[in-house]
């Protein structure tokens, strides 16, 4: 009992003073229907989008308020931030309107056209540093000059004024919406998202089911409530960069674990297939993380049925040199692409027997490669193939099998395979 009265959650009062903090900087995003959406789930189905915010994602929300709030000397002395992300966007751009130098770590791998984007957002005030190869590595040598020269870091999520900001989102959407939600879905990465808006729909609108989305590869906070207690993962995936930490800030596992009525992990490659499906059918365009609360929708199908629903598109930082890698990772997932290691007869016609005879009509090999063999009666190479139906599987094995072609079947050996993908 001690702890639960010891634990922080964000006050209304505090997340409206947040809200007239930040109302010059952050937009009012629009809360749309989505036609195609709602009609596919029967339900009515509502894009909170922050994606359209000017740094392209609701982090400007928390950085700019926990900026605002320093004293005067903290920012005579200036901030640090780690990200290689939307939050140093964030506090690059908050930096610039408040007037306040800031020192921002990357890793040095970042690509350089996000730190050509957090270069334009914070201009003169801000200084970019790449340090190390991982997150983690900047982050330490960003709290080591926070330590050094006396700065204050300033928390991607694990920071009070950060949740507050977060959770002005929570605010606007209970002001657009006409009609009582019934469910909420929004991304998980540290929790700030998560912590500030379900304490704002668990004190005003409290019948409203708020339900975390998490990558199926870094699912920390899931971890941390079923461990009851905050887990550091040894090991994540990455690819849903905006999302996949290792360990989700103390508050705000504190505030989710009171707060939250479910958290859906969704595979990497389902995440994929939305991006393309937002692109091409609805032309909006998100980041991987930016797509997970849409993902989950089809893991509700049946409880959403009906209902009013709210899904936060977090962000559209997406970097267009990640689209093969997208389009691969959804045709994984859709069962459509796979992998083998084909036994080639060494000898003349075998490639046109395995294309014209093995093949369906509608299969294409989308990778090729084979190095012939002087001294074996068989050669073997790794070939990719993409199928139009997910039930052509089978039969294309079969016929491999049957004309002694088949080797391996790749796509469930992770060691190998990831140097296919």
């Amino acid at each position: 009992m001690n702890q639960e009265k010891s634990t922080y959650f964000p006050s209304i009062d505090n997340v409206k003073l947040a809200a007239e903090t930040i109302k010059k900087v952050s937009l009012v995003t629009p809360l749309s229907k989505s036609l195609r959406y709602s009609k596919q789930f029967d339900a009515h189905i509502f894009f909170k989008r922050e994606d359209l915010q000017q740094v392209r994602s609701y982090k400007i929300r928390g950085a700019y308020n926990k900026i605002s709030s320093l004293t005067p000397n903290q920012s005579a002395t200036g901030v640090v931030c780690a990200s290689a992300g939307n939050h140093a966007q964030g506090v690059a751009l908050s930096c610039k309107l408040l007037k306040i130098k800031g020192t921002i770590y990357m890793p040095a791998p970042t690509p350089n056209q996000k730190v050509e984007q957090v270069k334009m957002f914070g201009e003169d005030f801000i200084e970019i540093k790449l340090e190390g190869d991982t997150f983690d590595d900047a982050f330490h040598a960003a709290m080591l000059e926070c330590d050094e020269l006396g700065k204050t870091f300033i928390h991607p999520f694990n920071d009070e004024k950060v949740i507050e900001g977060q959770a002005t989102i929570g605010l606007e959407i209970l002001e657009q919406s006409n009609t009582p939600i019934d469910y909420v879905f929004m991304a998980i990465g540290g929790g700030g998202l998560a912590a500030g808006l379900s304490t704002v729909f668990k004190t005003l609108s409290p019948n409203t089911k708020i339900i975390g989305v998490e990558p199926k590869g870094a699912p920390s906070m899931k971890t941390s409530i079923d461990n009851n207690k905050n887990t550091t993962l040894e090991s994540i995936e990455k690819f849903i960069d905006g999302a996949a930490v290792k360990r989700v800030g103390d508050l705000n596992f504190a505030i989710c674990k009171e707060n939250l009525d479910d958290i859906i992990l969704v595979p990497e490659g389902k995440v994929c297939e939305t991006i393309l499906e937002l692109y091409n059918k609805d032309a909006i365009v998100v980041e991987p993380a930016g797509a997970l609360s849409i993902s989950a929708l089809d893991f509700y199908a049946k409880e959403i049925k009906g209902k009013n629903v709210i899904c936060v598109v977090s962000g559209s930082n997406n970097d267009i040199t990640r689209t093969p890698e997208i389009k691969e990772r959804a045709l994984l997932y859709a069962n459509l692409k796979h992998y083998f290691i084909i036994n080639f007869p060494q000898r003349a016609g075998a490639l046109k027997e395995f294309v014209v005879d093995i093949l369906g009509e509608n299969d294409d090999i989308t990778y090729f490669q084979y190095a012939k063999k002087t001294n074996r009666e068989n050669g073997s190479a790794v070939v990719g193939i993409q199928l139009k139906s997910a039930l052509d599987l089978e039969p294309l094995i079969l016929k491999m099998k049957a004309h002694n072609f088949y080797g391996d079947y790749l796509n469930d050996k992770p060691d190998l395979f990831q140097f296919l993908v």
